[in-house]
């Protein structure tokens, strides 16, 4: 008997989000029976996996843009996606067909019986089968939560990267950091490089390392950048020091600032120390240059005014878009904020209290969504001055409220989760 599948990719994300009862469900024990009746082997491509709290993104992006510019063939598994499920897997910097994901999730549904499967996992799944169609020389594969359980773990990665360590779901990794970090750790191999870019690494995370034999390199223990003093009229340029494959010690100047975290760059540096393909300078610096992001400090000028996105939806990525803030020409800031309900908002906020002159908390019409009210009692709480709370129970209406209030060159920054910039793309989209 015949099955009739859909014919449309979305259609197939329909029946897919329907498929498992819960949006999480960790462990590698039904996708791994799924993923061995599958054409799904990476063996012909060194494989990278990348792990962490925050980070992880730029970290993928910065690794693919320095991949490329080298002439060599990528592909990465990223999650979430902003406004197309295609931008999750990609290969050579282009996000795979509707037609190519339609038949990965043909052949996983054959594949998989009675077998259940998150939405993440099919994703997951649908990737590891176009890699091993493409055979790019270097896959990438971003975790989606914690590492040790996580469907990406499935692949055994050549190099591991662990960006940074913060509380952040824990109510599946555990209450602190130490329960975290092991559970982050979770990616590392025996005998294979692994990286940690957490100045400040958890016990755990070390004795996971230790105890399997894993080369693990930390930042600002083996390897560093630093920021070169500014001189008047010329661009800001950082210094990286590290480790060849070999350990033996290795110096870049005069590197080009890249829009991404630095710390994220410094680890990108490291580990590209360790594959088998010759990186030039060059390829190096060009990748850094050109490497840019949907949703993290991403820059948009609609109808005069600069708006910059940055997901920014828990502690650490607040207080690294607020310490960004800072670093620029002194202005009135706006800023539209949007966050899920199991999120630490009361810290995010304070956070970014000192950097917004007016706020624009909005609801988020999705399961774990705050509500608007919440959050401007939460401004209360934390006195911020009414007369600048501007509750909207959506984005696109707070942001039409924005264009109002302000005058053109006013700056508007949207933040607090992906669903927040997702619906700020939509709206700007059709604005400008």
């Amino acid at each position: 008997m015949s099955t009739t599948y859909p014919a449309t990719l979305a259609d197939w994300l329909a029946r897919i989000e329907a498929c498992h009862p819960n949006e999480i469900d960790l462990g590698l024990e039904r996708i791994g029976k799924v993923a061995a009746r599958l054409p799904a082997d990476l063996n012909g491509s060194i494989k990278i996996v990348v792990g962490g709290t925050n980070g992880k993104g730029s970290t993928t992006t910065m690794l693919d843009q320095i991949l490329r510019q080298a002439g060599l063939s990528s592909a990465t598994f990223t999650s979430p996606h902003f406004l197309r499920y295609n931008e999750r897997i990609c290969i050579n910097g282009e996000e795979v067909s509707d037609q190519a994901l339609c038949d990965a999730f043909s052949a996983i549904e054959q594949a998989r019986g009675d077998i259940s499967l998150t939405y993440f996992e099919y994703g997951a799944l649908a990737a590891l089968v176009l890699f091993t169609a493409a055979k790019p020389d270097v896959v990438i594969l971003e975790v989606g939560l914690g590492g040790r359980l996580d469907a990406v773990n499935l692949v055994d990665a050549d190099i591991s990267i662990v960006t940074t360590i913060a509380l952040d779901h824990t109510e599946w990794l555990g209450p602190d950091r130490e329960s975290i970090g092991r559970e982050k750790a979770g990616i590392f191999r025996a005998g294979k490089p692994a990286l940690c870019g957490d100045i400040d690494p958890p016990a755990s995370l070390l004795k996971v390392a230790g105890d399997l034999g894993a080369g693990l390199l930390l930042r600002q223990k083996d390897y560093s950048a630093e920021l070169d003093t500014v001189q008047p009229g010329h661009v800001q340029t950082w210094q990286w020091q590290g480790l060849s494959s070999l350990g033996e010690q290795l110096t870049l100047t005069d590197l080009p600032r890249p829009v991404l975290p630095l710390v994220n760059a410094a680890t990108v540096l490291q580990a590209i120390q360790f594959l088998p393909f010759t990186i030039s300078e060059a390829a190096i610096r060009n990748g850094l240059e050109s490497a840019r992001m949907t949703g993290r400090m991403q820059r948009l000028e609609v109808q005069g005014r600069h708006f910059i996105l940055d997901v920014a939806h828990n502690p650490e990525a607040a207080a690294y878009l607020a310490q960004s803030l800072s670093t620029e020409p002194a202005q009135i800031t706006h800023l539209i904020i949007g966050m899920l309900a199991d999120k630490d908002i009361d810290q995010v906020l304070a956070l970014l209290q000192s950097s917004v002159c007016d706020w624009y908390p909005v609801t988020l019409n999705v399961g774990r969504g705050a509500r608007s009210d919440d959050l401007v009692n939460r401004l209360s709480n934390l006195q911020v001055d009414a007369a600048t709370i501007h509750g909207h129970d959506s984005v696109e209406s707070a942001i039409r409220q924005v264009l109002e209030r302000t005058q053109e060159g006013g700056r508007v920054v949207i933040a607090g989760s992906f669903f927040t910039v997702a619906d700020a793309l939509k709206t700007l989209k059709q604005t400008s």
